[in-house]
């Protein structure tokens, strides 16, 4: 697991309420600015889920 997907799951359940389970990257762009992603599915409910971009390794909760 990459440096950023821990990042995202620590941001999904802090800040997001959910219990990470599976991650998927959404997407990814390089460069200066480069960004990822991620889908953080959530263990409490099969449809929930929360994204989460991670830009080097700062992480936010999109929704």
């Amino acid at each position: 697991m990459s440096a950023a997907q821990a990042e995202a799951k620590e941001v999904a359940k802090s800040q997001g309420n959910c219990t990470p389970a599976k991650v998927d990257v959404l997407s990814y762009s390089i460069g200066r600015e480069g960004q990822t992603v991620f889908k953080v599915g959530c263990s409490e409910d099969k449809e929930a889920f929360v994204l989460v971009q991670c830009r080097s390794r700062i992480c936010t909760l999109l929704r």
